[in-house]
């Protein structure tokens, strides 16, 4: 009989409450190809690129202490062992020259050996050469510390590194994370600048020596566990990058810019060669090399000697050149912005001039206070200090793809040459006449020339690529 039935084992058996293992008993065609389209977008996670730039920007800000000290300890120096500003400024000035030249060829070892063993080896040797900078006595040991073991140190990691890791790692948006890492420097700046001053006053110099290696030396576990070499190493494409259709698996696959193992050093030189044919190029490394002679060479390591000069305390300058990291940070990520979105060699143009207006300026505003004039200065030159990089690194890649890291290099090189050639002139300047405002109005009358020089880089620059480029490969 129909009444027999119990109607709970029925609606039991029709409209089961809980999931059965056939999931065709339980969805719609419907409902199954509504889940497993949403399924991807619940698995979504932080890609792999993210992480490797997060800590490449630790390894920069690491790197970048050495790059607050000279102007911070040339007073103490000169103070204990009356070595004279030149003598000091020789050694900055070979620091700058290696921290050029060694960049493209350390482009060349991420490529031959990878990015994470040269930027250990790299963070070593600068945490070496600022401990062993406590035990000079001689001035001839204040060139093999803060000239050839940092130099090298720093040219390893230096601004090649960032142009590195985003051509590596990212399809979309390399200008901003240029911008980003390059902000590192500016960020290391920022937070060893203050401290090393303070030591550098009391308990003294040595002190502030050693805070310079333990920030250099307590990144590399980091690097050695998470700066991976290239995204095939954790089965990814770059971020950004589609994965064309009908291709192997990118965990199997192998990166589409693998090339045989190589002579780095024959590798940098073939570039180079290749390189200087092209007038971009010259045009780059001219401007750059005037980059380099307004930050590193002049303001980084004069600018507090020369506040000194007008009654300052050390300390206050130095406090004001932290602020130029503080808005360095916040210029260069914004150029980063600007450059994925506009003509790099007008922002070039643009960023030289208001540079050169800046430094026309300066005289005027040293004294043995903090007037808000300087203020200004300082924000402007902060927003303006490194934010030729993003421009100066798309423009290489644009016009030299895939050697546009390495291009980058040798421009860099210039850069530091540049700043090499204003420490040791600006030093000189200053034991000859007293006072530095001759090198401030020079180095004014250069920044214009720079932002001639990148204003007349071809409009179709970055549309066309030399067949020069090519014989840059090595069999």
């Amino acid at each position: 009989m129909s009444n027999s039935v119990d109607p709970g084992v029925f609606v039991q058996i029709s409209r089961p409450e809980g999931p059965l293992e056939d999931n065709i008993c339980t969805k719609t065609p419907e409902e199954g190809l509504k889940n497993s389209e949403e399924g991807p977008k619940k698995r979504r996670r932080l890609h792999p690129a993210w992480t490797v730039a997060a800590v490449a920007f630790l390894a920069l800000v690491g790197a970048a202490g050495f790059r607050a000290a000279p102007g911070v300890l040339m007073v103490p120096l000169q103070q204990e062992f009356g070595w004279s500003t030149t003598v000091l400024s020789a050694a900055v000035s070979i620091n700058l020259v290696l921290f050029g030249l060694t960049a493209p060829f350390a482009a060349a070892l991420m490529e031959r050996f990878g990015i994470r063993a040269v930027t250990a080896v790299a963070l070593g040797l600068i945490g070496a050469g600022s401990a062993l900078t406590v035990l000079v006595n001689q001035s001839w040991q204040i060139l093999l510390t803060w000239g050839l073991l940092i130099g090298l140190g720093t040219g390893s990691m230096a601004l090649v590194f960032a142009a590195t890791i985003a051509n590596t790692w990212f399809a979309r948006s390399r200008g901003l994370v240029i911008g980003i890492l390059t902000a590192g420097s500016a960020a290391g700046q920022l937070v060893f600048l203050p401290f090393i001053a303070m030591l550098a006053q009391d308990p003294g110099w040595r002190q502030a020596s050693l805070l310079i290696a333990a920030g250099a030396l307590a990144v590399v576990p980091l690097v050695l566990k998470f700066l991976k070499n290239s995204p095939a190493d954790v089965g990814a494409l770059p971020y950004g990058a589609e994965e064309p259709s009908g291709a192997p698996s990118v965990a199997t696959a192998a990166p589409e810019s693998a090339e045989p193992r190589r002579n780095a050093a024959v590798r940098a030189l073939l570039v180079l060669r290749s390189a200087s044919r092209n007038r971009t190029f010259w045009a780059l490394a001219a401007g750059f090399a005037i980059c380099g002679a307004t930050t590193n060479g002049l303001i980084g390591t004069h600018f507090i000697p020369s506040a000194h000069d007008h009654g300052m305390p050390e300390t206050t300058a130095a406090g004001l050149l932290a602020v130029v990291g503080i808005f360095d940070i916040l210029g260069t990520i914004a150029s980063g912005w600007l450059t994925d979105r506009f003509n790099p060699r007008i922002l070039l143009a643009v960023y030289y001039q208001f540079r050169g207006i800046g430094l026309l300026v300066l005289p005027l505003l040293l004294g043995s206070s903090v007037q808000p004039s300087m203020i200004v200065f300082v924000v402007i030159y902060g927003l303006d200090w490194v934010a030729t990089v993003p421009p100066t690194a798309a423009i290489c890649r644009q016009v030299f793809g895939a050697d546009g890291s390495v291009v980058f290099g040798w421009v860099f090189a210039a850069h530091q040459l540049g700043a090499a050639a204003a420490a040791l002139a600006a030093g000189a300047i200053r034991d000859a006449t007293g006072h530095y405002n001759y090198a401030w109005f020079g180095a004014a009358a250069m920044c214009t020339i720079a932002a001639v020089i990148s204003a007349t880089i071809r409009k179709d620059a970055g549309r066309r690529k030399p067949a020069a480029v090519a014989t840059a490969s090595v069999d």
